[in-house]
């Protein structure tokens, strides 16, 4: 029976495979919001609204943390519970859909052209489904376990919880940060632990390797021994790519937040200087999209907001748990302009040429993403009586499924829910679906047409 599921899945992803992400999220989405709508989900004992449910479900599925209502008091055990399963169901799903679509594409594009591109990526085989499914579940357990472990005994010794209130925290948080939900029990997220590495770093590790992507944790692991033995990495361009984008994009968030709040009374200026330093890594690490915050968001300055914007539209790396339009997407960009700046017919990047297509398809999902948010920040604008730049920053947190705030996710109507509902959803799955439809439609055509060049700029 497991063969003949696992079969009939891989036949549906050849056939649909966007379609079979979206339906297969959606039915996720559909379960968890009547779960969470039954009286036993909430503290309180009453039925909750099906908006405020359906809010919740697609925050947790999509691995969001953006929140109406309060997630440590207004659920009650069980449906704290439901929350966290749906976090990790999110969080695994995406990372193996993501992951399998990669396969798909890359095999496709072997067959249509007859490359050894596994060689070359060293990409896992496209009927090696079962390998994805073990690494992606096995990567998620060990990370999430050592968080837990870390976080339960700083919470037992440390702030003196009892045995069975820090296990339980410390998992729900080591989920969460994992797959880069953002969800938190206490209604000030981590801000409690401000000055404390022992929880914020954790965490903060927990999110970089959710959202570095499973195939570059895959390979890093993969490739160590050859490291030790021959000094040599080994590593493809897109891991490459990846965990070079991913540190500047770190250093860079630490820096600007550093220098932009140093001195801001509501944020980093009544800390000590390893405090600001803390917390500023917390924030950019959390900017590329889990959604904790250690200091108030509302309180920040408005360029400190939109250097944050800035980021959670790039997100974290591809088949991860982060969203965004993906650091490989801002890298292939960045060469490309490189590029043109200098007068290059190519695109290049560490010794080799970036393909066509992928610069496509790569200014295709940045464009979109601009237009979702943009378009978002509009209706958003137009429903709720709030500046613009709590409600842009509101939008790009759930484009880039990141669940950071200024603080009007709970006074949202329900028109405001309904459009950061379907911007979370579109913003989870439309990257990866869009991509693996973009190249699952490439033909090659047998002629060419007159070339003119229009003006530009």
């Amino acid at each position: 029976m497991a063969g003949q599921a696992m079969r009939a899945w891989r036949y549906l992803l050849a056939r649909h495979p966007a379609r079979t992400v979206v339906v297969a999220f959606a039915a996720v989405v559909l379960g968890g919001t009547l779960l969470l709508a039954l009286p036993a989900s909430s503290a309180h004992g009453g039925a909750t609204d099906l908006v405020t449910a359906l809010f919740t479900a697609t925050s947790a599925v999509c691995v969001t943390g953006l929140a109406v209502v309060d997630t440590g008091t207004y659920w009650s055990g069980f449906g704290q519970g439901v929350i966290l399963a749906l976090i990790q169901v999110g969080g695994f799903g995406i990372m193996t859909l993501a992951s399998l679509l990669a396969l798909l594409v890359s095999g496709r594009m072997r067959l249509r052209l007859q490359l050894t591109a596994q060689a070359e990526t060293k990409s896992l085989g496209i009927g090696d489904v079962r390998r994805v499914l073990l690494g992606v579940a096995g990567s998620t357990l060990a990370v999430e376990l050592a968080v837990a472990a870390c976080l339960a005994l700083r919470f037992r010794f440390g702030y003196g919880q009892s045995i069975p209130d820090a296990v339980y925290s410390a998992v729900f948080h080591a989920v969460s940060a994992f797959n880069n939900a953002g969800f938190g029990l206490h209604a000030d997220s981590l801000t409690r632990y401000a000055t404390d590495p022992w929880v914020t770093l954790p965490v903060a590790a927990a999110v970089i390797l959710g959202g570095i992507g499973f195939p570059v944790l895959l390979e890093v692991l993969r490739h160590r021994n050859r490291y030790r033995t021959t000094g040599r990495r080994g590593w493809s361009l897109h891991t490459k790519l990846t965990v070079l984008t991913t540190a500047t994009l770190l250093a860079t968030g630490t820096l600007l937040t550093c220098l932009l709040e140093w001195d801001n009374p509501g944020t980093l200026g009544p800390l000590h200087w390893g405090g600001k330093l803390l917390n500023g890594f917390f924030h950019s690490a959390m900017a590329r999209t889990a959604g904790f915050n250690a200091v108030d968001i509302g309180a920040m300055e408005a360029s400190t907001l939109l250097m944050t914007c800035t980021l959670m539209f790039i997100g974290g790396g591809s088949a991860g748990t982060a969203g965004g339009i993906k650091v490989g997407t801002f890298a292939v960009l960045a060469a490309a302009m490189v590029a043109e700046v200098r007068g290059e017919p190519n695109s290049t990047v560490m010794g080799r040429r970036i393909a066509p297509h992928a610069l496509r398809q790569a200014l295709t999902v940045a464009l979109l993403g601009v237009g979702f948010v943009t378009a978002a920040t509009l209706a958003l604008l137009v429903v709720v009586d709030a500046p613009m730049e709590p409600v842009l920053f509101e939008a790009v947190s759930a484009f880039g499924t990141v669940g950071l705030s200024t603080g009007i996710t709970p006074d949202l109507p329900v028109a405001g829910e309904l459009i950061v509902i379907l911007l979370m959803f579109v913003g989870r799955l439309g990257p990866v679906t869009l991509v693996s439809a973009l190249a699952l439609r490439e033909r090659t055509r047998r002629y060419e047409l007159p070339e003119e060049r229009p003006v530009i700029g």
